[in-house]
């Protein structure tokens, strides 16, 4: 994926609706693009989460797992596909936080996988050049 669809799925995205030109490509900058497998894991429920992922095209289940006296089993909570924003919201508000949920590909997926906390400080970034303005 070259930068220019990075910062067309960044400007696609409901999340950065608003974000002008030269934001988007500063977001794009520190985006990570991964080609996933159907059944591949993007990240599971008890790991440390860090990261926000964009959906650029496929589909993804979250998943919980829960256990009800000797039956366990995994729960289907969403269902998210292109353009939908996924992983540790918590990172952007600088708080350590363990993911409740599994993110399992349901088919051939690819997203963009950025830092929680690199995001958080592009955004700070943006926003007080743009109140000083």
């Amino acid at each position: 994926m070259n930068p220019q669809n990075i910062e067309d799925v960044l400007a696609a995205c409901e999340f950065f609706k608003g974000f002008g030109k030269a934001d988007i490509e500063k977001i794009a900058a520190i985006c990570e693009v991964r080609a996933c497998e159907a059944g591949s894991i993007l990240f599971q429920q008890g790991d440390f989460g860090e990261h926000l992922f964009i959906i650029s095209e496929g589909l993804v289940h979250l998943e919980r797992s829960m256990t009800m006296g000797n039956r366990k089993g995994n729960v289907v909570i969403e269902t998210l596909g292109k353009s939908r924003v996924l992983g540790c919201w918590s990172t952007l508000l600088n708080e350590p936080h363990i993911v409740m949920s599994t993110a399992v590909c349901q088919r051939p997926t690819n997203v963009l996988v950025m830092q929680g906390a690199r995001l958080r400080e592009l955004m700070t970034l943006i926003w007080s050049i743009r109140i000083s303005s």
